[in-house]
């Protein structure tokens, strides 16, 4: 190990001193390499010591001689180890400087660690005056300890604490130490921008004072305590904007929302004040959602003449969920305009403290930032700091020091600042987005404030929290301390100031005139003119659109898919794959499950619909039946046949995922909302996975049409199936979907074809009828041998809601009629010819919901009245779709045939965790159908 190494460790400084006393006894006495270190550090340059290397690589200056070097050795040494605990005061601080910032408004005492009082490393009162070298500080040449150290205080301890150190990266460490360092973390504004900020906050403070007194007792869930937000994204777009930044999508909670809305996203006040005053409830009979979800989108111009269109995310109460939308998103609108070095469109999200430390989707979304198929080139986290949850305190939770700890996952750096130094913010923001702009990652501002008010205008906080609210209600607004400041320095007049006010209160007075007229009009927010030619409502009672291609087109399809570079070296276990497929193009044998998705999305892609598809294991899928990505057996490269279809086709992109089901299910409804024409899907690597991302199907998928009039067509592929494998991989709980259907808000399909599936997804995609589409799919009919079509049924034909029995007997024979979805259907056909029962009928209900009641209709037609009628599945009766049915059509199916069920008893979990146990039931559910 060299000498710089072991200096490198503080640990090891002790063994180098005592090896450079060796050295200037007799320097023969040490290692070779040593000596060079040490004859180095002794030689002089330009009337000083060489600034590198010596003890911890700096230049050692003797006090009492303006800089000329000392000749006595045991003075060098004891120079050296003085130098070595200035640099080593230099890292405490830049590691732990933050722990003494001035960053509470309340002005809470922080304890200082000992590692930042210059008495930890034997400085005394004399070295206060002492000159050291002080290069990595980026303020020039040598300076006293005492200036020094103030400058590391102006730097890390005033209004601004900063954590950085956790990078490993030293070139960002240095970026960030010399914007820092060398301003001592201050930026001087001018009076045009002290003006901005003051009319900011004076939005802020007039709009939530207006609200309480015009609407006496109403939820708003004020911003104040941290009205320095407002200021901060004004900052934060004008900068945006002058580094080409030209779309942004913001996320944020209920706290603040509305002074957002009116003061930042430019909603209009009287729209804000008609939905206080709730006088149309006959509107939102049953639809709709609270003023403080609802999103908003406009345009802002910069000073600078920079247009922005701005659009606030509509979300639910469930804090953080909107994240990963908000990504997804972004990363949809810069793919729209090509914006493949992620520049031209900013992700910022508005978090809470409580939220941001307590809801595990914040590591979800933290984890996308760095990944290829979800980065945005960095996302602006600002957190709305009130020090407080609803009424938990911090200590009560959080593990950790500040809500941001869990941000240390990235190498990005944390900015804490003192939201009542509007100044300070200014300066974090202008240096964070320079970081997210020169670097692409994420960045954090932790913006220090506090809840004036509760939890909302009615809640008493004080029960809670009895001294911190009695300190709060001391305290002047951000506002008013901010004018003082300013007028002190004589920046501003008082009269200028109350100008501003007043300007804002008649406006504010005039907005809420309007709002009380009777012929105001709300303006509903659109979700842009790319959704122009799709609709919502009721499902159409016909196919709209042609889903089959031409057999050769098809078959033309399929075979490039087969074709590989002649340098691409395939896994010699995937060759039969790929044979196989080239057997489907050419029509000797039928197309299985994977290649008529792989039809679906080829034919799509060459037709002008982007593919999306990201899951766990998707490139290859969980049961390996995909392989839409191939990967060269000896070097290891990337190969996707379905990017190298036709010259002019759309993106087709095949994702792996992160363990994580809510964080990549809202990314991908994020991108579903603005990229409407095209195929985006999400695979679960088992059904019931998706019951982590609950959140995103209830609040968002399922309801967003119903809540905020927002259309999706995602999809979301579910395997689905009763194989033995346990409680936890073989149910999609397609009863929770059932039981979240209403007013076709979605689709819910089992196909049990490949051609089946093939329409199905090609008609998401065509058809201008857009909702989400949940797709129960197979397990082990990926390789049933009769789980088969010919490529002519892709050829013609349409997706069908209801399959009528092509093996069946004579309808006026029949004894009992089998309807089912999904797997047993195959496993009913087998026993029905294996006991040759030719008097029962099975039908397929392939489509679940929208319930296709005419088309089942039309399927029965052709049997005899009083016929039995049995559901059968093999979920427990509890589950799966028997309730849902029989809450549908009761026990008497269309007035004609009696209607009941077959099915596993009702049971608290899916399945049974015995393999041979699961065979027992699945031979008696079999059995009782045939019976």
């Amino acid at each position: 190990m060299s000498g710089t190494e072991i200096i490198s460790d503080p640990e090891n400084l002790t063994f180098a001193e005592e090896l450079y006393e060796h050295f200037l006894k007799d320097p023969d006495s040490v290692p070779a390499d040593w000596r060079e270190y040490f004859r180095n550090l002794r030689q002089l340059d330009d009337g000083g010591f060489r600034t590198e290397p010596s003890f911890r690589a700096r230049s050692i200056f003797h006090p009492a001689t303006d800089g000329q070097p000392k000749s006595e050795s045991k003075q060098d040494l004891e120079f050296a180890r003085l130098q070595d605990r200035v640099d080593q005061l230099l890292r405490a601080y830049r590691t732990r400087g933050h722990m003494i910032a001035q960053i509470d408004p309340l002005g809470r005492p922080r304890p200082t660690p000992p590692e930042l009082q210059p008495y930890c490393y034997g400085f005394t009162e004399e070295d206060m005056n002492r000159v050291f070298s002080c290069e990595t500080l980026h303020r020039g040449g040598p300076m006293p300890l005492h200036r020094i150290i103030e400058t590391l205080r102006n730097t890390y301890c005033r209004f601004i604490g900063v954590e950085y150190m956790h990078i490993d990266d030293m070139a960002i460490r240095r970026w960030l130490q010399e914007r820092m360092e060398g301003t001592e973390n201050r930026h001087e504004i001018s009076r045009k921008e002290q003006l901005r900020i003051l009319t900011r906050l004076t939005d802020a403070v007039t709009f939530e004072e207006f609200i309480q007194k015009k609407f006496i007792g109403a939820k708003s869930f004020s911003l104040e305590g941290c009205e320095s937000l407002l200021p901060l994204l004004e900052l934060a777009i004008e900068k945006a904007g002058d580094q080409g930044i030209e779309q942004i999508v913001l996320g944020m909670a209920h706290r603040g929302r509305l002074n957002v809305l009116a003061n930042i996203m430019g909603k209009s006040p009287s729209q804000i004040f008609r939905e206080f005053s709730d006088p149309d409830p006959q509107l939102y009979m049953g639809r709709g959602d609270v003023k403080h979800h609802l999103g908003y989108s406009n345009d802002w111009h910069t000073a600078s003449g920079q247009k922005i269109h701005l659009s606030l995310c509509f979300n639910p109460s469930h804090l953080e969920f909107v994240n990963p939308v908000v990504l997804g998103r972004v990363r949809a609108k810069q793919d729209r305009s090509h914006d493949h070095d992620r520049k031209r469109g900013l992700s910022l999200l508005i978090h809470g403290d409580a939220g941001f430390i307590g809801e595990g989707v914040v590591q979800e979304t933290f984890n996308l930032s760095q990944l290829s198929g979800y980065s945005v080139g960095g996302t602006l986290h600002v957190i709305a700091n009130n020090q407080i949850g609803f009424v938990t305190s911090p200590s009560e939770g959080r593990s950790c020091t500040y809500a941001t700890d869990v941000a240390k996952m990235l190498q990005i750096p944390i900015f804490h600042v003192n939201g009542e130094d509007p100044e300070a913010v200014a300066q974090v923001v202008r240096l964070a987005l320079d970081f997210r702009d020169k670097f692409q990652r994420d960045v954090v501002i932790d913006m220090y404030g506090y809840r004036r008010l509760g939890h909302n205008e009615g809640d008493e906080p004080s029960f809670t929290q009895p001294t911190l609210y009695r300190a709060i209600r001391q305290r002047k607004s951000v506002r008013e301390s901010y004018l003082e400041h300013l007028l002190k320095l004589e920046k501003v007049s008082r009269e200028e100031a109350d100008e501003i006010q007043r300007k804002r209160r008649e406006l504010l007075e005039k907005e809420l005139s309007e709002s009380k007229s009777a012929n105001f009009q709300i303006r509903s927010v659109g979700q842009g003119s790319m959704w122009e030619p799709y609709r919502a409502g009721p499902e159409p009672e016909t196919e709209e659109v042609e889903t089959g291609l031409k057999a050769k087109t098809l078959s033309g399809l399929l075979e490039q898919q087969t074709k590989l570079p002649d340098d691409f070296h395939l896994h010699p276990k995937l060759k039969r794959f790929i044979e196989g497929r080239r057997a489907m193009a050419k029509g000797e044998k039928p197309l299985d499950w994977s290649a008529a998705e792989a039809l679906a999305m080829g034919s799509l892609a060459t037709e002008g619909y982007r593919i999306r598809l990201s899951g766990q294991d998707s490139t290859r899928g969980t049961f390996s039946q995909r392989h839409g990505v191939l990967l060269d057996y000896e070097d290891g490269h990337r190969y996707e046949p379905l990017q190298h279809l036709s010259p002019n086709q759309a993106p087709v992109e095949l994702i792996n995922s992160p363990l994580s089901e809510v964080g990549v299910l809202g990314f991908e409804y994020g991108f579903s909302l603005d990229w409407p024409d095209g195929l985006i899907l999400w695979e679960a690597q088992f059904g019931d996975f998706s019951n982590a991302a609950q959140v995103i199907i209830d609040q968002f998928i399922i309801s967003a049409e119903d809540k905020w009039r927002r259309l999706s067509g995602l999809v979301m592929l579910l395997p689905h199936g009763f194989e033995g494998q346990g409680p936890e991989h073989s149910s999609a709980r397609l009863e929770r979907f059932l039981n979240l259907a209403a007013q076709d808000n979605f689709q819910v399909v089992i196909p049990t074809t490949p051609a089946q599936y093939f329409h199905c997804l090609r008609r998401q995609a065509l058809r201008n009828w857009r909702k989400p589409l949940v797709v129960m799919t197979p397990k082990s009919l990926l390789r049933h041998p009769k789980v088969a079509s010919p490529l002519t049924e892709c050829a013609k034909g349409e997706f069908k809601r209801v399959l009528v029995d092509p093996n069946g007997p004579d309808p006026q024979t029949v004894k009992r009629v089998v309807l089912c979805s999904g797997k047993i259907y195959y496993e009913l056909e087998q026993a029905r010819e294996q006991k040759e029962q030719n008097d029962i009928a099975i039908l397929r209900l392939e489509q679940l919901y929208p319930l296709p009641k005419q088309h089942l209709h039309e399927a029965l037609q052709p049997y005899p009245d009083g016929t039995p009628v049995y559901w059968v599945q093999e979920e427990p009766e509890n589950m799966g779709a028997w309730r849902y049915l029989l809450a549908h059509f009761g026990n008497r199916l269309f007035d004609r045939f009696p209607f009941s069920a077959i099915s596993r008893p009702a049971s608290a979990s899916p399945a049974t965790g015995s393999a041979a146990a699961h065979k027992q039931e699945q031979a008696q559910l079999i059995s009782q159908a045939m019976e």
